[in-house]
């Protein structure tokens, strides 16, 4: 009897952190492992990964980490996995430099020979399973989708992918390999999902370079593009096009000038030395409004957004706008992001009214849309479809694709993270069990979840503010030596309630009165009881939780005298 079961550590019913292990009988194949990005609630986390906690604990079965592409969503885990234990992780030659450069960042010890590069001809043996790989087309360079053959037919792991006939991959080699697979038979195809609701035309490369040519050649100032930091081909494509126009280029974001320093090393983005600027500091000699500049603004979901608002309002340090200047919005706000992106543009055009904007159909999408998911799917005649990389509209749109092509509903199989679903002899069991597969929220390098107190605490300074009270206590005496002050951070008192200062002084006096009356100073108690009275005044006055911190500070007057005496 043969097994395997397709486990979605994360990935599913979401976008980001694709995380997804195939186990045929005892072995244990990782495919991806991402991060994604948090949303506006989340304060101060950084990043978000997946709970290990059920491949730390399975480390012993696990024969390799298997990498589509180079995009954050797929590898920027890797690093808190490889801080476990060493394994072998396996990607394309662009796809493992990147990943190096993001080991390095993080301070993650690794070996060369760890990280081992591969092509659409490599085939990694693992016993009865061998591991093949081929191109797919997507906006980052050197992308594959990721075949397991076992007994029972392959795996096929897509990633994301499309087939735009522009991009520069094989689509020779890529149709024979799935041709192959699709002849020796297909068990199961785990395919994106998160185009499988746009009936759109691909928008056409060639409509896009028209437009921005012409864009060039007519503007005699400085131009500032907003892109994403993982539309490599996109930024590639402005960047031909401005040299070609003799123009130079500056790219912001620290993410997104290192990708391109890779992609310039190993041949995908020529910029010659004289054409890309590292721009300096704004001072009374130095403008950055060279008349000859394309600044390219990248960044992460609001992050193009918010680096315009800085630029507009005279904050930045390498650009600020001017009203010569032509700014061109190459970011389709991502989801929860539309009100930044439209207030974005209402502060900038109170700096210059020289706005392009190009609706989203213009430019060239990066993920199979539903037509192109039907292509694949009759490609390889799968026997059973698993939805992947996508919220759970996605997946159940990519459904109703598959049965425009007569799949039945048993036959695509919606999971959700850490569902285990089993294949026995080739035949779909059904879930099995389930695997711990939570979120971990990093803030900052320190590998550590974000507790749910600590969010809860910025919540709460996000929305009510803090109360600080500090005085200083003579344990001695018993006596307030000096105080209480009080300092508001985040928290406004209304002009009605100006004398709130007052009657907060008043009830710490009152709750000092009976613990200075005690013959020992219980000084956890009494910040308890002045936080609590506090607390409930402020609340009853104003309608506001804000957090209360009462500092005592122990001060003897008299043995500070004596010793300055000596």
């Amino acid at each position: 009897m043969s097994k395997i079961n397709f486990i979605a550590i994360g990935g599913v019913q979401e976008d980001g952190k694709n995380l997804f292990c195939i186990e045929v009988d005892e072995k244990i194949f990782i495919l991806d492992c991402g991060n994604k990005y948090p949303t506006s609630e989340l304060y101060g986390v950084d990043i978000i990964v997946n709970d290990l906690s059920y491949i730390i604990d399975n480390l012993s079965r696990v024969q390799g980490v298997f990498l589509s592409h180079a995009h954050s969503d797929h590898i920027g885990g890797v690093s808190y996995l490889l801080r476990e234990k060493k394994l072998k992780v396996y990607g394309s030659r662009f796809t493992i430099a990147v990943l190096k450069s993001l080991l390095t960042d993080e301070e993650v010890d690794f070996d060369d020979d760890e990280l081992e590069v591969v092509t659409s001809k490599t085939a990694l043996h693992f016993g009865d399973v061998t591991v093949r790989f081929f191109e797919v087309s997507h906006n980052i360079p050197e992308c594959f989708g990721i075949a397991l053959s076992t007994k029972d037919g392959y795996i096929i792991y897509t990633a994301n992918y499309n087939f735009d006939q522009n991009s520069r991959i094989d689509y020779s080699h890529m149709f024979r390999s799935l041709a192959v697979f699709s002849k020796e038979g297909v068990l199961a195809l785990l395919t994106e999902s998160l185009g499988a609701m746009n009936e759109e035309s691909r928008g056409t490369i060639l409509e896009f370079k028209t437009r921005m040519i012409n864009l060039l050649t007519q503007v005699n100032n400085r131009v500032i593009f907003t892109m994403f930091s993982s539309d490599i081909l996109r930024i590639k494509q402005i960047c031909d096009i401005a040299i070609s126009q003799g123009k130079r280029i500056a790219i912001l974001g620290i993410k997104t000038q290192k990708l391109v320093r890779i992609a310039i090393q190993q041949g995908y983005i020529s910029i010659p030395e004289d054409k890309f600027v590292q721009l300096k500091y704004i001072d009374e000699n130095n403008l950055n409004d060279d008349k000859d500049l394309v600044v390219i603004v990248t960044g992460e979901r609001h992050e193009p957004y918010h680096m315009l608002q800085r630029m507009a309002r005279g904050f930045d340090r390498l650009v600020r706008l001017n009203e010569n200047d032509t700014i061109v919005v190459l970011t389709t706000p991502y989801i929860g992001t539309e009100k930044m992106a439209a207030r974005t543009l209402d502060i900038v055009y109170h700096v210059t009214s020289k706005i392009k904007t190009f609706d989203s159909k213009l430019l060239p999408r990066t993920d199979a849309n539903r037509e192109e998911i039907k292509e694949m799917i009759n490609i390889l005649k799968p026997k059973y479809i698993i939805p992947v990389i996508g919220e759970y509209r996605h997946q159940y749109a990519l459904r109703i694709v598959a049965d425009c092509i007569n799949y039945k509903d048993d036959q695509v199989i919606i999971p959700d993270n850490g569902d285990i679903i089993s294949f026995v002899n080739g035949k779909y069991v059904g879930v099995t069990g389930d695997v711990p597969c939570g979120e971990l929220m990093i803030d900052g390098k320190a590998f550590k979840d974000v507790s749910d107190v600590v969010m809860r605490d910025r919540e709460l300074l996000a929305k009510d503010g803090l109360i600080l009270i500090t005085a200083n206590i003579n344990p001695r005496t018993k006596t307030v030596v000096l105080g209480p002050e009080i300092v508001t951070k985040g928290f406004v008192f209304n002009k009605e309630n100006e004398d709130v200062n007052e009657n907060m002084k008043g009830l710490f006096t009152e709750v000092s009165k009976t613990f200075l009356a005690s013959k020992f100073i219980n000084w956890s108690e009494y910040k308890i009881a002045i936080k609590n009275e506090i607390s409930h005044y402020i609340y009853k006055e104003v309608k506001r939780s804000p957090i209360i911190i009462p500092v005592l500070i122990s001060t003897d007057t008299e043995a500070i005298n004596a010793a300055d005496a000596e």
